[in-house]
């Protein structure tokens, strides 16, 4: 029920953001910003900030990398998604909801939850299964190229 109240808030905001990008014309810069979404992972925080068209709209804990692992920072767009993916690297494990934007890096769901909010994974960002599913369905309605995944220190 969660994902499915999820789903409709954001495809509610979605459309109310294209209506004011369209009722304030092309050519304005309501225009411009609207539909962008920008994830923030926060490495010492082990915290992920979402915002809509520069408004802080989610905050979620996320386990990254640990000791052994890194997390690459820098600023990436996502280059594949996937609704179920299973790790080549480590076993088949399950990836739900993947969003990749680094090579094999991906922001994704984990059924470890008692461990998010500190490192953990072996490189990916996990997220709660529910926020996960929020996550990929924010950048299946708004698309890839309007969205910016950056992960600081």
């Amino acid at each position: 029920m969660h994902t499915a109240i999820s789903a409709k808030l954001i495809n509610i905001t979605a459309a109310a953001l294209t209506g004011a990008a369209l009722l304030f014309g092309a050519g304005s810069g309501v225009a411009h910003a609207a539909n962008k979404i920008v994830a923030r992972v926060s490495l010492s925080q082990q915290v992920m900030e979402v915002s809509i068209d520069g408004r802080p709209t989610f905050a979620w804990k996320v386990s990254t990398g640990d000791r052994a692992h890194v997390t690459p920072t820098g600023s990436f767009k996502p280059t594949r998604m996937h609704e179920m993916w299973y790790s080549k690297k480590y076993d088949n494990a399950p990836m739900p909801h993947s969003v990749f934007f680094s090579g094999g890096y991906a922001v994704h769901a984990t059924y470890a939850i008692k461990h998010l909010g500190q490192p953990a994974s072996h490189g990916c960002v996990r997220l709660h299964p529910d926020n996960a599913a929020d996550f990929y369905q924010l950048v299946e309605t708004f698309g890839a190229t309007n969205t910016s995944i950056v992960i600081v220190k």
